[in-house]
């Protein structure tokens, strides 16, 4: 029972209760947790619900603000001018160690004097109540001050514009000149010596900031390429493109690999003629971040060396998408894509090369099927991302991947994702999945998707099986989004280019359309960040009729004509409708996909 006198005693719990964002039982615990704490500092109902019973931040204490009647800051963060961002900056910087680190500890921002009384800080707050602000506004020597409230993840943006994390092994590597080493005519590689440079502090600090900077940076991969003449260089794949991060020289490669196989887990630093494979685990900025790490051998200019190509891809959760609005499928697409994983069997196959976002499309299909009343078993090797509500089958030397799918039928399934349809037997698995009761996800490294069935097809899957057991193919390409900050409007259009495209000049005047510049914010690209767009096959009856009466080999130009009867955009005119959103470039759309 809630005690009548709870608004006198506590105005925060009330207030709670009666909007419904608490329920009775929880703010006795909340109370009891608050009669009962031992903070130096004591501690309100909304710091301990967000604290202790792990409450939603902004929420509570939007409604602490409304209650105290502190305005909040409306602004978004990436609305506020950089000359803004600088004045900020300078003030923590300027108020000394001691409160700058009081300031990003509280997480509060000394935001801007009030325009009408030059002497009144605005200190923007995730917690206006936080009893430190005093002695922060003190510190900073503001003569008046008024606290505004400031959601958290506002505040996250905004601090990490104005006080980017460092990355301490970079800093490390800076102040760190012991890496220079004598040139040796050695025809052998001395172990000795090797060890004598790995141990120098400043190759680890090397490899641990291209880990942490990749993650920062939005990096799919990473690559660490050897080169002749004790050189090695560092490059991350950015949107889609390589670009050199890191030249590390007067530096034996192996020395820079070896300490890459000491950080990893699964790789033997001793063995440089083979292949292998390793992870890396981190906490990166408080996330926990997983490293795939593959090593091959290569051919070096030099007999002595014992070259080997390093490439580590990121695999961050945070880019785990769970809304298919986010993926960018639109109109036909969106509808043929959401029919098929609704249906209760068949099946979802996602085509395209590497690295052009199929496995992440899958996820988040899963993530709209995915429920306690089904099973659902992944088999992948290896596993990219951790699937909630997923049993994802562990692959390893005792259970490889072909047992593993041999075996997921005997385990009761609803629904089953199939990482990649590798071979004739995987895929025949696949397809019996799909045509007994089971919705079933997989992908095929095809180049559209007409060239999935008849790959299926030389692969010995009998056409009406392919026919009836297949709801949807889609085909993805991920191309590169124009960057907002300094896209520019066409105005004379490139007759040559246009001519080859087979675009009408005078049709494309009608629409508003952009192309890349290049400024500092995209590092001179004209672009920033990828978006992935789809040609989705949908199975109609036409489309089956036509599959089953294949002869000796599938007729993809005949699928195509059938295709676009029912509706279907092949890539480029998927592609051409995002530039007739303002997202990407005509250049950009010709350069990702081929004509069909």
């Amino acid at each position: 029972m809630i005690d009548t006198n709870l608004e006198m005693t506590d105005k925060i719990g009330y207030l709670l209760f009666k909007k419904g964002i608490i329920d009775g039982q929880m703010l006795e615990k909340a109370l009891q947790a608050k009669n009962n704490d031992k903070s130096k500092i004591k501690r309100n109902l909304a710091q301990i619900l967000v604290q202790d019973f792990k409450f939603d931040h902004d929420v509570i204490f939007r409604e602490v603000a409304i209650l105290y009647a502190f305005r909040e800051l409306e602004t978004r963060p990436e609305d506020i001018p950089d000359a803004r961002l600088d004045s900020i900056k300078n003030m923590i910087l300027g108020s000394g160690d001691g409160i700058k680190q009081q300031i990003l500890e509280n997480k509060i921002i000394p935001f801007m004097f009030d325009e009408r009384n030059k002497e009144k800080l605005i200190i923007a707050a995730i917690d206006p109540t936080d009893r430190n602000i005093p002695k922060i506004a003190f510190g900073l020597n503001a003569k008046k001050y008024e606290v505004i409230f400031i959601r958290k993840k506002d505040y996250e943006k905004l601090i990490e514009k104005i006080l980017p994390p460092e990355n301490e092994f970079l800093k490390a590597m800076e102040s760190d000149a012991n890496l220079e080493i004598d040139e040796r005519e050695d025809t052998s590689l001395d172990e000795q010596e090797l060890d004598a440079e790995i141990n120098k502090s400043a190759l680890i600090n090397l490899v641990e900031a291209a880990l942490i900077e990749g993650v920062r940076k939005g990096v799919s991969d990473i690559h660490f390429i050897p080169r002749s003449g004790n050189k090695t260089h560092i490059m991350m794949r950015i949107d889609g493109n390589l670009q050199t991060w890191y030249v590390q020289e007067n530096t034996l490669p192996e020395a820079v690999v070896a300490v890459v196989k000491d950080r990893a887990k699964g790789m033997d630093r001793f063995e440089r003629e083979m292949a292998q494979d390793g992870f890396i685990q981190r906490d990166i900025d408080n996330i926990i971040i997983r490293f795939r790490v593959s090593i091959l051998p290569m051919v070096g200019t030099e007999l002595k060396n014992k070259f080997e190509s390093v490439v580590i891809r990121i695999l961050d959760d945070r880019k785990v998408i769970r809304d298919l609005d986010k993926l960018g499928l639109a109109g036909n697409a969106r509808k043929s894509f959401e029919k098929a994983i609704n249906q209760p069997q068949g099946m979802v196959i996602l085509t395209g090369p590497t690295g052009s976002g199929k496995s992440t499309t899958l996820v988040a299909a899963l993530y709209q099927v995915i429920s306690p009343e089904v099973n659902v078993l992944t088999v992948e090797d290896p596993v990219e991302y951790v699937i909630e509500g997923a049993r994802q089958l562990k692959i390893g030397y005792k259970m490889g991947f072909e047992q593993a799918i041999r075996s997921i039928l005997r385990h009761d399934p609803d629904i089953v994702l199939v990482g990649e349809m590798r071979d004739k037997e995987t895929a025949e698995i696949a397809i019996k999945l799909a045509n007994t009761g089971h919705l079933t996800f997989s992908t095929l490294h095809t180049n559209d998707a007409p060239s999935a069935v008849a790959r299926l097809y030389k692969m010995g899957i009998e056409p009406f099986l392919i026919a009836y057991a297949i709801n949807l193919i889609v085909a993805q390409r991920l191309i590169r989004k124009l960057c907002p900050k300094c896209k520019k409007r066409v105005v004379n259009f490139d007759e040559a280019l246009m001519s080859a495209a087979e675009l009408n000049i005078a049709e494309w005047r009608s629409y508003t359309i952009y192309q890349a510049v290049g400024c500092e914010e995209c590092n001179g690209t004209g672009y920033k960040g990828r978006l992935a767009i789809h040609e989705a096959l949908y199975f109609t009856r036409e489309l089956r009729q036509l599959i089953v009466k294949s002869g000796v080999e599938v007729d993809e130009e005949s699928l195509r004509i059938q295709a676009k009867k029912d509706g279907t955009l092949n890539l480029r005119e998927a592609g051409l409708e995002k530039v007739k959103m303002g997202l990407t470039s005509i250049e950009e759309v010709l350069a990702g996909t081929s004509e069909s």
